[in-house]
C-alpha cells in the first residue's frame, strides 16, 4: 500500500493503463482497500451517492463534484461517461433510486457547466436519457423527458454537427398515443410525451446545424400525434375555447400550444411541410364530417402562422379541395366551410395576383359544380363556394373589390343553355355577395365599364334579370334606402338623401340612358311581380342618388316610356298593365318630391287624386291579379308629356319633347336581347348627338309617318352603311394611287415641269377676280358702342 501510495500521488490522476486493475483493487470483495488510489472525479462521483437511496444526493459531496467540474471543464466528459456506466449498471439491477440520483447529478452539473466542452458531456447526457426512454417504467420515463426537456432550454455556446434526433422524435411520438390502463398514468406519459415534442422542436427550429426537424420523416410523426391529443380533448370546440382557462394537465390543452410554437417557427418554405400531414390526419380519420375540429385545427394555425405566410395555408387547403373532387359533396361542402372559417383571416395579407388567384379558384369549383348533376348537398356546396368567397372579399380594400366584382362578371357565360344558365346564376351570386360588402362612394369607380356594360346586357336575358337588379341596388343604395322603397308606394317617408355630385351627374348624363334602355327594355322579356318591385326600386334608387335638375328630364322620358309601354303592349295583361301605370306614377310622385319642384308636385298629386275618384286600381299597391276583364284608361287618367314639359320649363330647363330625351323607341319591332348583343351598349356617349331624334313622338303620334317606312334603321344598317362607304373610298384612292403611279412612269420631265408650272398671270388674274367679288360696303356711322362693347362692357377698360 505504501508503495502505491509513494509511486502515485493522490491530487493526480493515474493513468489510464492501471485503472482497471485499481478498479478491482478497490472492490469490496477485495483484501486490499486501493480506493485512494482511484481517479478524483470517480471518487467524487461515488461520494454523492449514500449508503441507502431514500436519503437523496449527498448535498456537500454534490457541491465539491460541480466545483471540480466548474474548475476542470475537461473532466466532463469523463464524468458524464462515469455516471452512465453507474446508471446502467443500477437499472440492470432493479435499483432504481440510485438511477433517478445519478439523472438528478446529471442534471445539476448540465445546469451549472456552460463551457465550450459541454458538448462532450450532451452525448453521455443524451445516451443516459435514451436509456431511461427504453425501460418499461412509466416513472423513468417521465423523469427522462423532463430532463430533456430542461436540456432543451439551454442555449449552447457551440452548435454540434453530428447530434440526431431521431430517436427521441420517435419515442416521445409513441408516448403521445400512450394507452395505459391507469388513466392517471396515461395523462402523465402523453404530457410527458408532448412536452418532450416540444422540447425537440424548441431543440431543432433554432439550429440549421442540426437535422432538419421539417423532414416529412419527422413531421409525419409529430403532428398526428399532437392531434391525436387534441381531437382527444374535451376543450377543443371552439365555443369552449378559451386559452388560459383550462386544465392545465390536460394533454390537449397542452398539445395545441405545441402546435402553436410549431406554427409560429414556420418559414414559408415551412408551411406546407405542416400542412399536408394535418390534412392527411383529417382525412384518414374521416374529421372533415362534421368539421368542428377541422375549424379549430386551422384557427390555431392561422392564428400562429406569421402573417405574410397566412395565404399560403388558404392556398394549401384549396388544393386540398382540388384533390379531393371526386369525393363527396358533404366532404367538399365542409372543407369549404373551414376555409369560409380562415379565409378571411389572410385576405389582409393577400395582395395582387394571389387574390384574383383564389377567386379564380374559387369560381372554377362553382364552374365544375354546376356542371354536374344538381341536387340539394350539391347545391349546398355551391352556397358553401359563395358564401367562402364573400368572407374572403369582405376584408378587402374596395378598390380590390371593383376588381373582383370585373373579374366575375368577365366569368359569366352568354349561352343559355342548362348548365350554363345555372352558371350565370351562381355567378351573378358570387359578384352579389361581393356587392353587398362594398361601399360605393363614386359611381365612376363602382361601374366602370368593364362592370356596368356586361351588368346592362345582362338585363337582357330573362332567367338573370333579377339577379342583376339585386347587383345594382347594392351598388346603388348608399344611404339604406332599399327597404324603404322595395315596393312602389306613394308614402317616401324616411329616405336619406344627400346633394349629388358633379361626377354623379356626369356619370348619369354618360351611361343615364343606357341604364334606363335596358330597364325599360327588361319589362319586354317579363312582366311578372317580383322583376317589377326589383325595377322600380332600381329606378327609384337611381332618383334618390342621381337624379338633379338637368338629368331629370332623361328620367322623365323614361317614367312617360313606362306608361307607353302599358298603353301599347297587347301581349300584357290586364293586371299587368295596371302594375305599370302604378309604376311610372309611383316613380314620378317619388321625383317630384325629391327633387321640390312645386309645379310638377301639383300636377301629379292631381292625377293621383283622379285616378283615386276614378280608378283606384291604378294606384298602389301591385298585385298579381287586379280582377278586370279589361283596362278603358281615361285619358285624365295618364300622364300627359305636354304637362310635364311645362312642368319643366317653369323650372328653367327647355326641352323640345320628353321623349326627345331618351335616345330609344318605346315600341320595339325587333328582338331586344339580339340588339343589345349587336350594339354592346354602347357605354361611351358616342350617340349624344342623337338626342335630338323626336322617335318616339314619332311612333306614337297618329298621322305622323316616317319618309321613308320601306328603310331599315337599325344598328346593323348603319354599320352596313359605313362599311360599304368606306370600301369606295378604299377603292377610289387605289385607283388614283395607280394612275398617279402610271404618269410618273410614263411622263417625261420636260413635260412634268410645264404641267406643274403655275404662270404669274394666271396668279394675278384668279386674285383679281376674287376681289371682284368681294365688295367692301362701308357700315353706317352712328354714335352707338358695337354690339359687343354693350352685351360685355366688363371685358373692356377704357
Amino acid at each position: 500500500m505504501s508503495i502505491v501510495s509513494c509511486c502515485f500521488d493522490t491530487q493526480t490522476e493515474i493513468p489510464d493503463c492501471l485503472d482497471s486493475m485499481l478498479q478491482k483493487c478497490s472492490h469490496p470483495g477485495c483484501c486490499f482497500s486501493c480506493t485512494c488510489v482511484r481517479p478524483r472525479y470517480k471518487r467524487l462521483v461515488d461520494n454523492i451517492f449514500p449508503q441507502v437511496p431514500q436519503d437523496g444526493l449527498v448535498k456537500s459531496n454534490m457541491e465539491k463534484l460541480t466545483f471540480y467540474s466548474l474548475s476542470s471543464p475537461e473532466k466532463l466528459d469523463r464524468i458524464a461517461e462515469y455516471l452512465f456506466q453507474r446508471a446502467s449498471r443500477d437499472m440492470s439491477r432493479k435499483k432504481t433510486g440510485y438511477v433517478v440520483m445519478a439523472m438528478e447529478a446529471m442534471d445539476q452539473l448540465l445546469l451549472a457547466c456552460h463551457a465550450q466542452t459541454l458538448n462532450l458531456f450532451v452525448e453521455s447526457f443524451l445516451r443516459m436519457i435514451q436509456k431511461l426512454l427504453e425501460s418499461t417504467e412509466p416513472d423513468l420515463q417521465i423523469l427522462a423527458t423532463q430532463s430533456f426537456v430542461n436540456f432543451a432550454n439551454i442555449e449552447e455556446d457551440t452548435p454540434s454537427y453530428h447530434r440526431r434526433y431521431d430517436f427521441f422524435v420517435s419515442k416521445f411520438s409513441s408516448m403521445c398515443h400512450s394507452n395505459h390502463s391507469d388513466p392517471n398514468v396515461r395523462t402523465m406519459i402523453r404530457m410527458a410525451g408532448i412536452k418532450g415534442l416540444q422540447g425537440v422542436i424548441r431543440k431543432t427550429v433554432s439550429d440549421d446545424l442540426v437535422e432538419n426537424i421539417w423532414e416529412p420523416i419527422h413531421m409525419d410523426k409529430i403532428l398526428p400525434s399532437l392531434l391525436f391529443n387534441m381531437q382527444d380533448s374535451k376543450y377543443y370546440k371552439e365555443e369552449n375555447y378559451k386559452p388560459g382557462l383550462q386544465d392545465k394537465n390536460d394533454p390537449g390543452v397542452l398539445a395545441d400550444t405545441c402546435i402553436r410554437e410549431l406554427i409560429g417557427r414556420a418559414s414559408f418554405g415551412h408551411v406546407r411541410s405542416v400542412l399536408r400531414p394535418v390534412l392527411r390526419h383529417l382525412d384518414l380519420h374521416n374529421l372533415w364530417v362534421p368539421n368542428d375540429f377541422a375549424i379549430h385545427t386551422f384557427r390555431i394555425i392561422m392564428f400562429s402562422i406569421q402573417s405574410q405566410y397566412s395565404y399560403a395555408v388558404v392556398e394549401s387547403l384549396m388544393s386540398h379541395l382540388d384533390e379531393n373532387s371526386g369525393s363527396s359533396a358533404r366532404i367538399r361542402t365542409s372543407i369549404t366551410h373551414v376555409l369560409s372559417k380562415i379565409i378571411s383571416i389572410s385576405a389582409e395579407e393577400s395582395v395582387g395576383p394571389s387574390v384574383l388567384e383564389i377567386i379564380n379558384s374559387l369560381l372554377g369549383h362553382v364552374r365544375v359544380s354546376a356542371s354536374r348533376r344538381q341536387d340539394a348537398e350539391e347545391t349546398q356546396y355551391m352556397e358553401a363556394l359563395i358564401s367562402c368567397l364573400g368572407e374572403f372579399t369582405a376584408h378587402l380594400p374596395d378598390y380590390q373589390k371593383v376588381e373582383i366584382m370585373v373579374f366575375i362578371i368577365s366569368k359569366i357565360p352568354g349561352e343559355k343553355k342548362p348548365p350554363e344558365l345555372l352558371l350565370q346564376e351562381m355567378l351573378l351570386k358570387s359578384l352579389l355577395i361581393v356587392c353587398k360588402k362594398y361601399t360605393n362612394v363614386s359611381m365612376n369607380t363602382t361601374f366602370p365599364v368593364s362592370l356596368l356594360e356586361p351588368l346592362l346586357r345582362l338585363c337582357a336575358n330573362g332567367e338573370t334579370v333579377f339577379l342583376v337588379q339585386s347587383v345594382l341596388h347594392q351598388l346603388l343604395d348608399r344611404h339604406a334606402n332599399l327597404s324603404k322603397v322595395h315596393d312602389p308606394s306613394l308614402d317616401h317617408a324616411g329616405i336619406v338623401r344627400e346633394q349629388c355630385s358633379r361626377s354623379d351627374t356626369m356619370f348619369l348624363r354618360k351611361y343615364g340612358d343606357d341604364i334606363y334602355t335596358c330597364l325599360v327594355d327588361s319589362l319586354h322579356i317579363t312582366c311578372s311581380l317580383e322583376i317589377l318591385q326589383a325595377i322600380y326600386s332600381t329606378l327609384a334608387l337611381i332618383a334618390i342618388e342621381l337624379v338633379t335638375i338637368t338629368t331629370l328630364p332623361s328620367f322623365l322620358a323614361m317614367v312617360y316610356s313606362l306608361q307607353e309601354f302599358a298603353l301599347s303592349q297587347n301581349n300584357l295583361s290586364v293586371s299587368q298593365k295596371c302594375n305599370v301605370h302604378i309604376l311610372a306614377i309611383c316613380l314620378l310622385n317619388l321625383v317630384s318630391n325629391l327633387l321640390q319642384i312645386p309645379s310638377m308636385k301639383v300636377y301629379v298629386q292631381s292625377v293621383i287624386d283622379k285616378r283615386r275618384e276614378i280608378a283606384p286600381y291604378l294606384l298602389p299597391e301591385i298585385r298579381e291579379e287586379h280582377r278586370l276583364d279589361n283596362l278603358d284608361i281615361n285619358p285624365d287618367l295618364l300622364i300627359l308629356e305636354v304637362k310635364l314639359g311645362e312642368c319643366l320649363r317653369q323650372s328653367g330647363v327647355e326641352v323640345p319633347t320628353i321623349s326627345a330625351s331618351l335616345k330609344y323607341t318605346s315600341q320595339r319591332q325587333y328582338d331586344v336581347h339580339s340588339w343589345v348583343e349587336n350594339t354592346g351598349m354602347s357605354m361611351k356617349g358616342s350617340n349624344s348627338d342623337l338626342t335630338t331624334l323626336d322617335l318616339d313622338s314619332a311612333n306614337s303620334t297618329p298621322g305622323i309617318q316616317r319618309k321613308y317606312p320601306e328603310e331599315e334603321l337599325s344598328f346593323e344598317a348603319m354599320k352596313r352603311v359605313l362599311a360599304e362607304s368606306s370600301e369606295v373610298v378604299k377603292a377610289n384612292e387605289k385607283h388614283r394611287q395607280e394612275q398617279l403611279f402610271q404618269t410618273f412612269r410614263n411622263t417625261t420631265f420636260q413635260e412634268m415641269v410645264v404641267r406643274n408650272t403655275v404662270k404669274v398671270k394666271t396668279l394675278q388674274s384668279k386674285l383679281m377676280e376674287l376681289l371682284n367679288k368681294t365688295q367692301y360696303t362701308p357700315l353706317p356711322q352712328n354714335d352707338m358702342p358695337p354690339i359687343y362693347e354693350q352685351l360685355f362692357p366688363e371685358l373692356f377698360a377704357y
